[in-house]
């Protein structure tokens, strides 16, 4: 069974492949618009399937059936299967039946447009029926764009690929592990990033959401979510992820989204993430022009959420064109309307009238809402004496794919204490670059979160600000106000410049190595003057003294137990995994013990070590566990796969097979720890082959430089390029040539003899690698198929965690280094006293003026 790793490949790969030089954010509603209309076909089958007692695999047959039954029982069969799912598709408009047409040659663009309308009318007018009306429309689905294809035949054939691109997937199994769903929202991320500067139209990054979602899921009691700019629903899904299963099946999601396209989006995403129609509500809409949802008893107070999420459109100009007033119940907190140029606050007010009161907003803005002023100095200032302000998070810039500016997670409550400081994060320097852009890693992420619901105080990264330092700074929440960058520059001390020594109070600065290692530290310094001392031994052998210091190795085995005692405890519930929906909740369970062992540990970055776990996540551990989760882990342990590889180019472009892979176990794992002496002895022939090389090297080197007698034939024999320059390699036939025509025995002949021998052993060597290589290659992939309990055991281990202790022990080292090269710095900084530094100008005068007496001057 294919795992959503495989799912998310192949269909990206396909869209590649498919779509040409169509703009991807058009291309991506074709794509997932027929993707989720295969959903829906294989459900109708599947209900019908059910209700016929026929759970054949043969889906020809049960089409067959269908269609046979559908003429006999129409009415009946429509109505049952309608009040089931809402909707029902006919035989004649099922996807299967356009693969049908595709197979025999008969399809025809039309039938799509006459299946897709015929939907639309079977719709019930049932509870939830509104989130599928549309969803086809031709906003999302317009077969007649020219962008599709420049005639009809182009269009057509466009379609009947993506149709085929599908064709095969059994959607109903694939919902069942959410594979659909990840593989859905993965098409929407990759589709983004394509895109570019449209991407802010549907798409948060999921770092971004991460933050939000997780903050919004552990801060409230969630039954109901709210996203006002919903996007294509990645935000409300994320919030899910995080919640438990039980509060996943209640919760009520309500979402807006002006774009048609978008909005269809977001319904089929959420459809495809197994929320149920009437547990969604979600409305094509502007937010901001028309107040959504209203409680039509209630109308000035709004439908109220447990959690508001939104990612809204950045400092939107001219936001109002309806000509609200600040009347409108939205925005008479602030007493003032945002300005008509930047329409960030009225998005923030307008999720802050739809909180309740015991709920918790997070909204993602342009770092400028901090400190801007006029009307929005009033808003901010209105909100912070209202105490709705929680906490304040500064991200890195450029983590957005359609733009680079910098940006801020504000966390709104109703519920806060009089009182309570504003939490500020500053997590603007966390991050790695990805491409072009910048991207938050999980250890980022998990501080964000650890700091926010700790409320715990970070010096330079956050800072719990209380009401009179607020008013202070005239309610400017600017983050550098209340968080200060830590200056990690060391002042140059003169007298050390100028005299020589290590000043002592840089080195009281080096706390990791005076609390861990002070008396080997103390040892390896002697007095220069009062306050300066000067290293007796080298930084190299100062810090073998250290890492090899009984305290630090103490510390390093502790922590390598305890990197053994935490895998040993997940291991066997790894190996046994034996549901996908389970995976999430044990990757969470680990990521959270991690954290809690590493307390222990004093100096340690405890997020440094939560990456390690996660990178072994992200790595292996989560395709890994669904595959053992469908086939068990012994199984899939010695079941491989064809290694597919493509050949050629544009038309002659195709797929060959070409070996094995294992499912489970990499190859190369299985080489490296079964076959040593093989691996050994090829190692040893690359040698050999790499000694040949430099060999030959060196004769054409000798031949292109040396202009001596016996020379003249090798240079004679390097092969020419079209300008007759000549190359880094020999003609072998002149080679041959020269050597016939050299008299044995004489230096010349002796040279040609060498490059000639040499070539030849050359040849041989590259036979004998690639007929060993292609043994050894099929001996390692008949090996997958009778690998023993045992040796899938140790094998999995390696791929698993073969270098997780010693980069737990790293943990122990990385902080004494640091300051090591902090120290190395210092050394290197005045080593040379000003004396000194005069000493070698006047040595390098005096040479100068000898070198000056000894020119001959020519008149």
């Amino acid at each position: 069974m294919r795992t959503s790793e495989d799912i998310k490949r192949r269909l990206w790969n396909g869209a590649n492949e498919l779509r040409g030089s169509m703009d991807a954010s058009r291309y991506k509603d074709y794509m997932l618009g027929l993707m989720f209309y295969k959903f829906l076909s294989d459900r109708t089958l599947q209900t019908f399937a059910n209700l016929s007692g026929n759970n054949t695999a043969n889906e020809r047959e049960l089409m067959s059936e269908y269609k046979n039954m559908h003429k006999e029982y129409q009415d009946q069969l429509d109505e049952t299967i309608r009040d089931t799912l809402g909707y029902v598709i006919k035989p004649d408009y099922l996807y299967q039946k356009w693969v049908e047409d595709i197979n025999a040659g008969e399809f025809e663009l039309q039938n799509v447009s006459d299946s897709l309308s015929n939907f639309e009318r079977t719709i019930t007018a049932s509870e939830g029926s509104n989130q599928l009306k549309g969803l086809f429309s031709a906003s999302t689905l317009d077969l007649t764009d020219t962008a599709l294809g420049s005639n009809l035949k182009n269009r057509s054939d466009n379609i009947k690929a993506l149709i085929t691109l599908f064709a095969d997937l059994d959607m109903i199994s694939l919902q069942k592990g959410d594979v659909l769903g990840d593989a859905y929202e993965y098409l929407i991320g990759m589709f983004a990033m394509e895109s570019g500067k449209k991407a802010g139209e549907f798409y948060t990054p999921r770092q971004v959401s991460e933050v939000m979602a997780q903050i919004v899921a552990k801060s409230s009691n969630i039954k109901s979510i709210y996203d006002p700019t919903v996007g294509s629903g990645s935000l409300l899904l994320t919030v899910k992820k995080h919640l438990k299963e039980s509060a996943q099946k209640d919760l009520k999601y309500y979402g807006q989204e002006k774009n048609t396209a978008t909005y269809n989006l977001t319904r089929m995403n959420l459809l495809l993430h197994g929320v149920r129609p009437e547990m969604m509500e979600i409305r094509n809409g502007d937010t901001l022009a028309e107040d959504w949802p209203e409680d039509p008893e209630r109308p000035d107070e709004g439908v109220q959420f447990d959690a508001v999420v939104m990612n809204p459109p950045y400092s939107l100009k001219n936001w109002n064109r309806a000509g609200l007033k600040v009347s409108d119940p939205r925005f008479e907190l602030a007493g003032v309307l945002p300005p008509n140029s930047k329409g960030d606050f009225a998005f923030l007010l307008h999720g802050l009238f739809h909180l309740g009161q015991e709920g918790t907003m997070a909204i993602v803005l342009p770092h400028g809402v901090l400190f801007r002023g006029a009307s929005e100095g009033e808003i901010r200032k209105r909100l912070l004496e209202k105490n709705y302000i929680d906490t304040i998070i500064g991200l890195p810039n450029n983590l957005f794919t359609n733009t680079g500016i910098p940006v801020v997670v504000i966390i709104l409550k109703k519920n806060r204490k009089l009182g309570e400081p504003v939490l500020i994060i500053d997590a603007s320097k966390n991050f790695i670059k990805v491409g072009k852009q910048n991207a938050l890693q999980e250890k980022d992420i998990a501080k964000i979160v650890d700091t926010y619901l700790e409320r715990s105080e970070i010096k330079g990264y956050s800072h719990l600000a209380d009401r009179d330092e607020i008013i202070e700074n005239e309610f400017n929440l600017n983050i550098p106000r209340y968080i200060e960058s830590i200056d990690e520059e060391i002042p140059h001390d003169v007298d050390a410049h100028l005299y020589g020594g290590i000043p002592v109070e840089n080195l009281k600065e080096l706390k990791i190595l005076n609390s861990t290692v002070k008396d080997t530290l103390e040892e390896s310094f002697e007095p220069v003057r009062e306050n300066y001392v000067k290293l007796n031994k080298s930084i190299e052998d100062l810090t073998k003294d250290i890492l090899n210091d009984e305290k630090v190795i103490k510390k390093s085995e502790k922590i390598a137990q305890m990197s053994k005692d935490y895998i040993e405890k997940y291991w066997n519930r790894l190996k046994s995994i034996d549901r996908t929906d389970r995976i999430h909740s044990l990757m969470e369970e680990m990521l959270l013990e991690i954290k809690t062992n590493l307390q222990e540990f004093e100096y340690i970055d405890i997020y440094d070590g939560y990456q390690i776990i996660a990178e072994i996540w992200q790595n292996n551990l989560a395709s890994d566990a669904e595959l053992i989760a469908l086939n068990g882990f012994y199984k899939i342990g010695r079941s491989r796969e064809e290694n597919i590889v493509t050949k050629g180019s544009g038309k002659n472009k195709r797929e060959v097979q070409e070996g094995w892979n294992g499912s489970l176990i990499p190859n190369e794992i299985i080489k490296e720890n079964l076959f040593k002496e093989e691996v050994q002895k090829l190692e040893e022939l690359k040698n050999r082959l790499a000694e040949t090389e430099s060999e030959i090297a060196e004769l054409i080197e000798a031949a292109k430089e040396e202009e001596t007698d016996e020379n003249i034939a090798l240079y004679d024999a390097l092969r020419r390029n079209a300008e007759d320059e000549v190359t880094d390699s020999f003609d072998v036939r002149a080679l041959k040539t020269e050597l016939s025509n050299a008299e044995k025995g004489s230096l010349e002949y002796n040279l040609l003899k060498k490059a000639t021998d040499l070539l030849a052993k050359r040849t041989k060597l590259n036979r004998e690698i690639k007929s060993f290589e292609t043994k050894l290659d099929n001996e390692v992939e008949d090996r997958i198929l009778v690998l023993t309990d045992a040796e899938i055991d140790d094998l999995v281990y390696e791929k698993w965690f073969g270098e997780t202790e010693k980069a737990f022990v790293n943990l122990v080292e990385a902080p004494l280094k640091e300051e090591l090269e902090i120290l190395k710095m210092l050394n290197e900084r005045y080593e040379d006293t000003l004396s000194d530094i005069d000493s070698q100008i006047r040595e390098l005068e005096a040479e100068f003026e000898k070198i000056l007496a000894e020119l001959v001057v020519v008149k």
